[in-house]
């Protein structure tokens, strides 16, 4: 099993279609997503709808609907959920885009950049409070109401815990493998997880079977990550929109870089010079290369290769309704597959 990614010299790989669940789950998700967009304070309408209307695949929310109908229950059970998971994800958004400095996402300006820095900060506040209102207003039994907003509470936490371990990562010289995946387990596999086993419970699953299907999601957070990573600095710039290297370029501790700094040698030693300093494109391109010929992008997509078949295989230990398992597999390819 490989992921998608064209290699060297063999040309640009070509986007994956859309899975039909992910846009079945948008069909479902949108209008309930705007509907509690009005229950914010009008005040905070504007910039919100602004940040929504930049559109997305609403993987989470899929995978909370299809987690619903693989344990037996309904997809519309589990559209609390699904919106609830979009709100926190929507809210990190806002967040990340202030926190990084980005003043356009999906080729719009941020709501930081259009409205400000406080009106964005606000604005996430209130998506984050309100995702737990969505899951505790949900039409489903007192228990798995409360279940469900457990876990994207404690999802929440450790989406900020990530967060907070990114950042400091920066402040240091060396960054561990094991310390990088940890963080992005975090930052990104824990609300994927949370989506998982939300839709699972709301759909009327056991405990043992959301666990596993929360089991997927994590994996495949990292593996999303871990494909992530290695877009940003080998990702095709007509496809990212971000010139080659733009994580060194940026500074970033990710995978490749904590790997490049495992192999130690003068390829750690050029990482954390050029990190030490403001490098130009050429040194970063240079960087890419040396870090390609040591074997580091090939590694980045092996540790994505490996998450992505613990996640697929967590799927095989419970009893799962066979189209939406199908489904399942079929996002989880789908996101690792990416080009952008």
């Amino acid at each position: 099993m490989t992921t998608s990614l064209a290699q060297p010299g063999t040309g640009r790989t070509p986007p994956p279609q859309v899975p039909d669940a992910l846009a079945r789950a948008s069909s479902l998700v949108v209008p309930a997503l705007d509907a509690a967009v009005e229950r914010l304070d009008p005040s905070l309408h504007e910039p919100v709808r602004h940040h929504l209307a930049g559109g997305g695949k609403h993987v989470r929310a899929g995978l909370a609907l299809i987690a619903a109908a693989a344990v037996g229950g309904a997809e519309g059970e589990a559209v609390p959920g699904a919106v609830a998971v979009e709100l926190v994800h929507n809210y990190s958004l806002l967040h990340d885009d202030i926190i990084d400095g980005d003043r356009e996402r999906r080729h719009r300006p941020t709501v930081w950049a259009q409205f400000g820095e406080g009106v964005a900060i606000v604005a996430g506040d209130a998506l984050a409070a309100l995702a737990i209102q969505v899951l505790l207003d949900a039409p489903a039994p007192a228990p798995a109401r409360m279940e469900a907003a457990r876990r994207l509470a404690d999802a929440n936490q450790a989406m900020i815990s990530g967060q907070s371990a990114d950042m400091a990562f920066e402040t240091r010289d060396r960054v561990t493998v094991e310390e990088c995946l940890a963080m992005e387990r975090d930052k990104t596999g824990a609300l994927l997880s949370a989506a998982c086993a939300i839709g699972a419970v709301l759909g009327g699953a056991d405990g043992a079977t959301a666990e596993a299907l929360g089991e997927y999601g994590e994996h495949l957070g990292i593996a999303f990550q871990a494909v992530d990573d290695l877009l940003g600095v080998w990702g095709d710039p007509s496809s990212t929109g971000k010139p080659v290297g733009a994580d060194l370029l940026a500074r970033k501790k990710t995978l490749p870089v904590a790997l490049a700094l495992g192999l130690g040698g003068a390829l750690a030693d050029e990482l954390v010079s050029i990190f030490s300093r403001a490098p130009d494109q050429t040194e970063i391109e240079r960087t890419t290369r040396l870090l390609e010929r040591a074997g580091v992008r090939d590694a980045v997509a092996a540790i994505a290769d490996e998450h992505l078949r613990q996640g697929l295989g967590a799927l095989d230990r419970v009893v799962l309704a066979d189209k939406p398992k199908e489904e399942l597999s079929e996002v989880a390819r789908y996101v690792t597959a990416r080009d952008r």
